[in-house]
């Protein structure tokens, strides 16, 4: 008896994706042999390269390539293929830094899923090889692997609005093209534009081509792994004599990874009003001028004053860490947890790991566009109370009504989103001798593909098992945004 249509449909496209991440994972080879790291690093990167190919082989010939799509087998593709390509890109990690697999692939999906939470330390020390497939991992993942693997093997527009969907299911929002590959086809080409602009100008003010490479893949992805321990403070730590020109192009580039590619093809086709009309990113401003004001009014108010001399140096360090935290970017210049912010800071970051950036942008989080509309859904709700019952008040967003079916899923979502938080806040308290705040700060991270969190690496790394699980499970559900993760625990699905 054969297989039915939804599991051949499904075993050909996760066939599809594996041969494409079997190719991918030899690209760091060449870092090897660049660098003469030797056998074992070949062997990181060989071995899993086979694996990937043999099963994508195996998989493709099972389902004898047919693909037919419908929303339900499009999310349970998503879901099995960020799981599958996750256990497949932590076997380098395992090999080469001989770790367990349940910590390399916590570094592989927190790679991936763009959320930079790391349980590596020492990394000035690794193979390059190895932090350079951490950091095109997290590149990848940006835009999305299904997104990448749309471009790179479909030919016509059949099942792939659904696979799209099923990636980033986002509000519904405007394309720059009618036909969806060539949307996606487009934002790629910014995504690696943006990405090579900003290698460049890092090169140009004298950061190594590796470092300048490196950055860039996590800047725009917004996932923040860097190739030091003290990420981007680094370049102050060591004197660099452009560090605050290198922390103001990272800032830009944050910036770019978290606003709406569809902005991006705007303003770059001459829409540059786009920039400062759209009703989502003028709240993204609004958050961003009003977390740096307060920050920064909370520290004269704890220092007694203002100093001058430290201005720019207090603006700066500030901005840098606010964008990095509703970019999802989790760069850091200070530590969020350290003495520089003070207690309004420590809590406004949580509320801006929960919002995260734009949609359609590489950020996690919830995202300003929800945020707004939940605002405004509020606000017409007090409108209720003092108006005539015949009033009719819907929700706009860019002149354009919401309906209450986006408004229900939007609903249904933060929902989610909080359950996610408060259990696995719960599970590292259960399983930890961390504090209530520190329990819930590593939630937050996880689920809001942000990276910072309220104790340090070393402590994470000795986590139990079973909170490493609840968080790679809150990592996946964040960067998916949260159905097609849980429709694989679904039985109606697989029928």
């Amino acid at each position: 008896m054969g297989l039915n249509r939804k599991f051949t449909t499904i075993f050909s496209l996760l066939g599809s994706l594996l041969l494409i991440l079997g190719i991918i994972i030899l690209l760091p080879i060449v870092l090897v042999f660049f660098y003469q790291e030797g056998s074992l690093l070949y062997k990181s990167f060989l071995i899993p390269a086979l694996i990937s190919l043999s099963l994508g082989v195996i998989l493709i010939q099972v389902s004898q390539g047919e693909k037919r799509l419908d929303l339900t087998t499009s999310m349970v593709v998503c879901g099995l293929g960020w799981i599958l390509s996750s256990a497949i890109g932590a076997l380098p990690f395992q090999i080469s830094l001989n770790k367990s697999f349940i910590d390399a692939y916590f570094e592989a999906v927190s790679g991936f899923t763009t959320t930079g939470i790391t349980l590596f330390q020492g990394l000035e020390n690794m193979p390059k090889s190895i932090i350079f497939w951490r950091s095109l991992i997290q590149w990848l993942g940006g835009l999305g692997i299904i997104t990448f693997f749309l471009v790179v093997t479909f030919r016509s527009e059949g099942g792939v609005w659904q696979l799209f969907t099923a990636e980033s299911h986002k509000i519904s929002t405007s394309r720059p093209v009618p036909n969806v590959l060539k949307t996606i086809k487009i934002l790629w080409m910014i995504y690696i534009g943006f990405t090579v602009l900003e290698i460049l100008l890092l090169i140009l003010f004298q950061v190594s081509v590796y470092d300048a490479v490196i950055h860039s893949l996590t800047t725009l992805s917004t996932g923040g792994f860097s190739n030091y321990d003290s990420s981007i403070g680094h370049f102050q730590q060591i004197g660099h004599p452009f560090y605050k020109v290198i922390e103001y192009i990272i800032i830009f580039f944050m910036i770019l990874g978290g606003v709406n590619f569809l902005v991006h093809f705007k303003v770059l086709t001459g829409n540059i009003k786009e920039m400062f009309t759209n009703v989502e990113l003028k709240h993204f401003w609004g958050i961003i001028i009003g977390s740096v004001s307060l920050i920064l009014l909370g520290r004269i108010m704890v220092n007694g004053g203002l100093e001058l001399a430290q201005l720019e140096s207090d603006f700066r360090t500030t901005l840098f860490q606010v964008v990095s935290v509703i970019t999802t970017t989790g760069y850091g210049t200070q530590s969020i947890g350290s003495a520089f912010f003070p207690a309004v800071a420590k809590q406004l970051f949580l509320f801006l790991m929960l919002v995260g950036g734009c949609v359609g942008s590489t950020s996690g989080g919830l995202k300003v566009i929800r945020i707004a509309i939940l605002n405004k859904l509020f606000t017409r709700e007090i409108k209720k109370i003092y108006l005539p019952k015949r009033a009719v008040l819907p929700v706009k967003l860019n002149k354009k009504i919401i309906n209450d079916e986006e408004i229900m899923k939007i609903g249904a979502l933060f929902f989610g989103w909080l359950a996610l938080i408060l259990i696995g806040g719960g599970v590292t308290a259960l399983f930890s001798d961390l504090s209530a705040f520190q329990s819930i700060s590593g939630m937050f991270s996880a689920v809001g593909n942000i990276g910072p969190f309220y104790f340090s690496v070393a402590k994470m790394a000795s986590l139990s098992p079973v909170i490493k699980l609840t968080y790679i499970l809150g990592m996946l559900a964040g960067r998916l945004e949260i159905l097609p993760i849980f429709i694989l625990f679904t039985k109606q699905a697989w029928k």
